[in-house]
């Protein structure tokens, strides 16, 4: 006899709710593993139709398998591994590696797409095959597995490409994942590079959300309705390393500049000044924030001045006369010892009317969130409705033992 609880499980199975990441292989001629990888992912696209771009969105699909013609181990005395993943319709993902004696890295990921893919590119201008790729900083200790628990945001221009919960390896020794592992930048310091603080990080409440605008000659060229955090890793006067989340308070002077193609928002308080930079594609008519640079006072740091910045970040992204929105908290990583947490945004750079937010584009991940409570009501809901059949057709057998004298 089934458990009780087996028509629920089968149900939230059906529904999608009991999945993890997927699981790949390279194998030798021996049938030997040489390359292992285990991660989830999701694929955003932006392609052209006749009335304007359009976003296409997937996750890693459940048929997902190596391609074992387009994978190798690499020949002998030759560093290049790769690892190629059929997603299906003529739809790939590959890993290419390489390696010297210290170290092994993801040293290019291409990403090939079908616009013949109806489903996936509905009313798609034309129907060709498209390749991009880039270089990656996924990289670990020769016979080390990569380990990454956060989110890895892959930027390709048009495309974008967002790994969670990663575990991979290259070039294995015994066929087999490693016990020691190389710990991705986006998880913080590692435990074994970097002294561990006595105390816990200080760690405020979340912050409020500010309200900020930018107008130039022509008008507001920025909107934006956010609240930021400050994440700062930093050595201490006593070598202690610490890491210190700072709210950016509504009341903190803001400031900033419109030009063709940026657009910057300055936002200092007592001790920091934060500035952002939103930038634009002008071939997908795209705007995203581009660059974030931070100084700031640490009074009780060995070297009271912190510095950070990147500007080849690619976040916040939307479509140019839109907003981007996104209620679940976001995490930019800017360098190894900064990264920036927002909360609640939406934000609009360039083409602003009539000084309001256009159209909404939400974040994959508030569009993640809501699949799960769908999902859940639908698995009741079937369960309901098989409780309901087997009481009916139970009730009709008990009627017909008994006839009528």
């Amino acid at each position: 006899m089934a458990a009780p609880g087996a028509p629920l499980l089968l149900l939230l199975l059906a529904a999608g709710l009991a999945h993890g990441a997927s699981a790949f292989e390279v194998k030798d001629s021996n049938g030997t593993a040489c390359i292992m990888a285990n991660f989830s992912a999701s694929f955003l696209t932006i392609y052209e139709t006749a009335h304007g771009s359009q976003n296409s969105s997937f996750t890693l699909p459940a048929s997902a398998k190596v391609l074992e013609n387009r994978s190798s181990c690499g020949g002998k005395n030759v560093s290049e591994a790769s690892l190629t993943i059929a997603l299906g319709k003529g739809c790939l993902l590959m890993l290419k590696f390489t390696r010297n004696a210290t170290w092994y890295r993801v040293q290019h990921m291409y990403f090939t797409y079908n616009l013949a893919d109806t489903q996936r590119f509905p009313n798609a201008s034309s129907n060709g095959t498209h390749t991009v790729d880039i270089t990656t900083d996924i990289k670990a200790d020769i016979n080390k597995t990569y380990r990454c628990l956060s989110a890895i945001q892959v930027y390709m221009g048009n495309v974008t490409i967002t790994l969670r919960d990663a575990t991979i390896q290259a070039y294995l020794s015994n066929g087999n994942f490693s016990k020691e592992e190389t710990h991705c930048t986006q998880d913080g310091p590692s435990p074994t590079t970097v002294p561990p603080s006595p105390s816990p990080p200080l760690v405020p409440t979340n912050p409020n959300v500010s309200r900020y605008n930018v107008t130039g000659d022509n008008g507001t060229c920025l909107l934006a309705s956010m609240a930021l955090q400050l994440n700062i890793t930093y050595l201490k006067k006593d070598n202690m390393t610490v890491t210190r989340a700072v709210n950016i308070n509504p009341g903190d002077t803001f400031s900033g500049r419109c030009s063709a193609n940026m657009v910057t928002l300055n936002v200092e308080s007592k001790n920091s000044v934060l500035e952002l930079q939103f930038g634009m594609n002008v071939s997908y008519s795209l705007f995203f924030l581009q660059g974030v640079q931070l100084n700031m006072t640490v009074p009780d740091g060995k070297d009271p001045t912190f510095t950070a910045s990147n500007h080849s970040l690619r976040a916040l992204q939307a479509t140019l006369g839109n907003s981007y929105k996104c209620n679940s908290e976001e995490h930019i990583f800017v360098t190894k010892a900064f990264s920036l947490n927002v909360f609640s945004v939406q934000v609009q750079a360039f083409k602003v009317e009539s000084n309001r937010f256009g159209s909404v584009e939400e974040c994959m991940q508030d569009g993640n969130n809501m699949l799960i409570p769908i999902a859940v009501g639908g698995a009741l809901a079937g369960l309901v409705l098989i409780v309901l059949i087997a009481y009916l057709i139970g009730r009709k057998r008990s009627h017909a033992g008994y006839q009528t004298i």
